[in-house]
């Protein structure tokens, strides 16, 4: 399966719209989405996950890259990331650095 990651900006927002897997092949292409959004002065990092239907452990690395890329004062919220992505970033203890919801935060 294909791997997508696709950057845009709204006011203090800056969203990666995530689709596909997330593995070793594709790892890259998403720490230069996080790369490019680590340098817009947005406030609010959003990964929306709802079309990311597998994340490994190079998906999580990429995770670990984009806080430690970040500000500690900027949020990541992680939307629509489902229950097997969800539950695996629980259980590597990461739900401490990131956000999780249902929806774009406004």
């Amino acid at each position: 399966m294909s791997f997508n990651a696709i950057l845009t900006h709204d006011g203090s927002t800056a969203l990666i719209k995530l689709e596909g897997e997330l593995d070793a092949l594709t790892a890259e292409t998403f720490r230069r989405e996080v790369e490019r959004a680590a340098e817009a002065a947005a406030e609010l990092r959003v990964l929306e996950m709802s079309e990311l239907s597998y994340m490994s452990s190079a998906g999580l690395r990429g995770l670990v890259f984009a806080r430690q890329k970040l500000a500690d004062d900027v949020r990541i919220v992680l939307v629509g990331a489902n229950d097997a992505i969800e539950q695996t970033i629980r259980l590597v203890g990461f739900h401490h650095s990131v956000d999780f919801s249902d929806a774009i935060p406004e």
